[in-house]
């Protein structure tokens, strides 16, 4: 069995405005400048204290995470999509995607046999099932029969990745029915901003469906929660704090956790002009308001390998696109020359999956190096630490 094979997460330790910040894989822990070295490490002290508290501790996982393409096709065209194979020639928005596939009654049935040898393997009794595409309601179909037949795998929570536009209030009351509990929807700005950037392919902005679809289903199906993720680029950084304010109003702040992640180069001809080096007052401010009008934001947290794809053979969890071709990760999912194998027969050998196996964010290009992503990352958490103690959150 795999589950006492865990990697170890990378602990941070930030310097925060009047202290430093401790960040492990067992919690947060203020630290002051005896505790930490010159060279920014723990002292021998500090260290068996945290140790002693648990804070270095990695937690088994207790669920095996499963995530499913239920369609590889999507109704909008944003530019920057890492499932695009370049931009619209005609300059409009409509760029050429992966491969059509669409999730079928068969391939339900061994996808979750796959799953089922997966888990008994890993020793884990408990399944989450993420719904994504494309969009995945462009087969709802399908995703309302995976959730339904995965009650008998050991489903335990259910999640969804959808761009919202197709979300009525009756399909959220039903997929809520089914066990899905959290979705995930990107905005790309304040109105204009968005309107510009997340079109359909057939034309026109989504931020008012959006909005409209947000509110409605979030009536229908108090038991969602709502992950916001504000994806950030040179085209809408300057018009992102006006977005905020908007949120309270279509939903409950209380059900909602926002995410700001600036966006990369995938290589097909998208390019981020802002760098991460001009965005760390913005998050900060974001942050804070964010918490002032009750929405929840993502605490700091240890460096952890993805449950998916940082291990490099699928043993705690695996991405399966429609056709029933696996993945290593959701970035990959659908590009025939990134497979690792298939639900039939299992995944490649080490030696024939090892090129193709990659982990979150890898195939993201940034023009600023990984050095000055790590120490934006750094900046930001550390100011949050700092506010949740000046409120008392933390």
């Amino acid at each position: 069995m795999h589950h006492n094979r865990l990697a170890p997460a990378q602990v941070r330790i930030l310097r925060g405005r009047d202290n430093w910040w401790f960040v492990g894989p067992g919690g947060v822990a203020r630290l002051y400048d005896h505790h930490v070295t010159a060279d920014g490490g723990l002292s021998a002290g500090a260290e068996r204290y945290l140790r002693k508290q648990g804070l270095f501790e990695v937690a088994p996982y207790r669920t095996f995470s499963l995530t499913v393409l239920t369609s590889t096709d999507c109704n909008l065209g944003c530019a920057y999509c890492f499932q695009n194979t370049g931009q619209d020639p005609g300059g409009g928005d409509r760029p050429p995607r992966i491969a059509h596939a669409r999730l079928t009654s068969e391939r339900i049935g061994s996808l979750l046999e796959f799953t089922r040898r997966q888990m008994a393997e890993a020793g884990l009794e408990k399944l989450h099932l993420l719904l994504f595409g494309g969009e995945p309601l462009l087969n709802v179909r399908g995703c309302k029969e995976l959730l339904a037949r995965a009650a008998d795998y050991g489903l335990f929570s259910a999640a969804m990745t959808s761009n919202l536009t197709l979300l009525t209030p009756r399909l959220a009351s039903q997929l809520s029915d089914l066990g899905v509990r959290s979705i995930q929807v990107t905005f790309d700005g304040d109105r204009d901003d968005h309107d510009r950037i997340r079109v359909r392919r057939s034309n026109g902005g989504t931020f008012d469906t959006i909005m409209r679809n947000l509110s409605r289903a979030s009536d229908a199906a108090p038991l969602i929660g709502w992950d916001l993720r504000v994806n950030v680029s040179h085209l809408n950084y300057r018009n992102v704090d006006a977005l905020i304010e908007r949120f309270p109003q279509a939903v409950p702040a209380g059900r909602c956790r926002i995410h700001f992640s600036r966006v990369g180069d995938t290589g097909i001809g998208y390019a981020n002009k802002v760098r991460h080096t001009e965005l760390s007052e913005c998050f900060k401010r974001w942050h804070r308001r964010s918490l002032e009008l009750g929405l929840s934001v993502a605490r700091p947290h240890a460096n952890y390998p993805c449950q998916t794809c940082g291990y490099g053979d699928g043993r705690y969890g695996a991405v399966v696109s429609a056709d029933g071709t696996l993945s290593s990760c959701w970035e990959t999912a659908g590009k025939p020359d990134w497979q690792v194998g298939t639900v039939t027969s299992g995944y490649l050998t080490r030696e024939l999956a090892g090129p193709r196996w990659v982990s979150c964010e890898s195939s993201y290009q940034y023009e600023d190096d990984k050095l000055n992503k790590q120490s934006f990352l750094d900046i930001v958490d550390a100011a949050l630490l700092d506010h949740l103690v000046e409120t008392g959150r933390l």
